[in-house]
């Protein structure tokens, strides 16, 4: 069983706890990838069903919980390589976020421009039914009218990345 690093409202470790037994109200870390190309689109994946968090909603093409001992750089190349078989990429360092529903963590984004079909991609079937590329405008007005497809967490950040 996994270890996750329990954290302060600060985002300081305060605490190791197995993944299963974290409770709801402690705070976790996660990494993820807001993924983009030449054509401002934006890559996203349809997390499975299987996920306890946010089953075949649409999320980042790229995100994973932070075990302890690991940092939120090394979490997301590790689940970049895993989830998607991107290998020896650098992504760009973005906002983290604290996030406050269901359950409580902070999620590190990075982002990173790439070139290459959705098809190119290698996915993890166990953890993403699908990835796609959205166009900036219609990805913003899903977001609108359908949020209910999205994560909290693509929710919360799309402003910041999206600019609506």
């Amino acid at each position: 069983m996994s270890k996750l690093n329990i954290v302060d409202e600060d985002d300081n470790v305060i605490g190791i706890e197995d993944r299963k037994k974290a409770k709801k109200e402690s705070f976790y870390r996660v990494s993820a990838l807001w993924v983009t190309n030449s054509r401002g689109e934006i890559l996203l994946a349809r997390r499975h069903r299987s996920k306890t968090h946010d089953p075949l909603k649409w999320g980042p093409a790229v995100s994973g919980t932070v075990e302890a001992g690991e940092s939120y750089e090394e979490n997301i190349l590790k689940e970049a390589e895993e989830e998607l078989g991107l290998k020896n990429i650098h992504p760009k360092i973005g906002p983290k976020i604290k996030m406050e529903v269901e359950y409580h963590y902070f999620v590190q984004w990075f982002t990173l421009g790439i070139e290459k079909d959705a098809s190119d991609f290698e996915i993890q079937e166990d953890e993403v039914v699908e990835i796609k590329w959205f166009p900036k405008k219609d990805l913003i007005s899903e977001l609108q009218n359908s949020s209910e497809n999205f994560t909290p967490g693509l929710r919360a950040v799309s402003k910041l990345f999206l600019g609506e």
